[in-house]
């Protein structure tokens, strides 16, 4: 049973949207690895930007530089 974790920052997807990455991943696992998308665990985590950070950076921070 594959569990795959997947992390965004939280700015506005839709609900769309995560249903594609959910159907993608799926997809992908059993296109590639021949595992069954019955069994397949999609999760999707969004983090606030201001709770993600780069270079020593948050996210927030980055943003309003530009970068």
């Amino acid at each position: 049973m594959p569990y795959v974790n997947i992390k965004i920052t939280k700015e506005n997807v839709t609900t769309e949207k995560k249903a594609e990455l959910i159907q993608g991943v799926t997809r992908l696992l059993a296109d590639v690895l021949n595992k069954n998308p019955q069994t397949t665990v999609v999760v999707i985590d969004e983090v606030d930007t201001d709770n993600w950070g780069i270079g020593g950076e948050s996210v927030t921070v980055r943003r309003k530089q530009g970068k």
